[in-house]
């Protein structure tokens, strides 16, 4: 028995590891958030194992009987949309009750949309923190408050509805000359990168219908709010830069 974590492609089917295939051809049953969207990935790579619904609203309800099933002897993986299983979406409650009962968990490695986001920032990965998405109402202005005394870059998930409104909240907090860089589509047909100032940035997405998922990689707060990076200074004066890419589905 054992508890497998399959991160899926975020875009391109062609990410997707070799052993994340086969173990998914190997187990008895596929946990996913949404079959329908799973299924595209199972019929690309001919991956025929049963699949059963697993998302925020009725893990509560099914995880005590997944336990069993695990407890029984079979292995069953958890695949999302797209990404980890974890990271901002399903698989922390059943972890958690797996590890209690002793059942075997294991996570592959793979892809997840905030590492390339991060990566191609320009901004300092050394030391970061991961938000995921921030309150949407009740307590949200609470943490962008909090967010602008963070030092570290700070990664945030947001809806591409969501996106300007979140820029022009940043703005009003913290200014509009801090540096950030918003990633959606990743390795999309139409991938794109916008790296500039806070009010840069806004001004490109304001312009424009945004659509796709969200990765926002805000710089962090610098000594005396003054102090910039290498790669900081670089991006001031050349300005926004917006990097657009594209990619083959296969």
């Amino acid at each position: 028995m054992k508890l497998y974590l399959v991160p899926t492609p975020v875009g391109n089917l062609g990410d997707i590891t070799f052993r994340a295939v086969e173990v998914l051809k190997s187990v008895d049953l596929i946990l996913a958030e949404d079959t329908r969207t799973s299924r595209t990935l199972m019929q690309h790579y001919g991956i025929t194992t049963p699949m059963q619904s697993y998302h925020i609203f009725n893990e509560h309800q099914v995880v005590a009987g997944l336990v069993e099933k695990l407890q029984s002897g079979m292995d069953i993986a958890i695949v999302t949309d797209a990404g980890t299983p974890g990271i901002s979406d399903p698989g922390f409650l059943l972890v958690r009750e797996a590890v209690k009962h002793d059942i075997d968990v294991e996570c592959l490695p793979g892809p997840t949309a905030f590492v390339p986001a991060l990566v191609d920032s320009g901004l300092p990965c050394d030391r970061f923190i991961f938000e995921g998405f921030l309150p949407h109402k009740k307590g949200r202005q609470t943490a962008i408050q909090r967010l602008a005394e963070e030092s570290r870059t700070m990664v945030i998930y947001e809806s591409p509805f969501r996106l300007v409104k979140l820029l022009e909240q940043l703005i009003e907090v913290m200014g509009e000359e801090r540096q950030v860089s918003v990633s959606r589509e990743i390795s999309k047909l139409y991938a794109e990168t916008a790296r500039g100032t806070l009010r840069e940035v806004h001004d490109h997405f304001a312009a424009k219908e945004v659509k796709g998922e969200i990765v926002v990689i805000l710089a962090g707060k610098t000594e005396n709010g003054k102090r910039k990076t290498e790669n900081g200074k670089r991006a001031a004066a050349l300005g926004l830069s917006v990097l657009t890419s594209s990619f083959s589905h296969l």
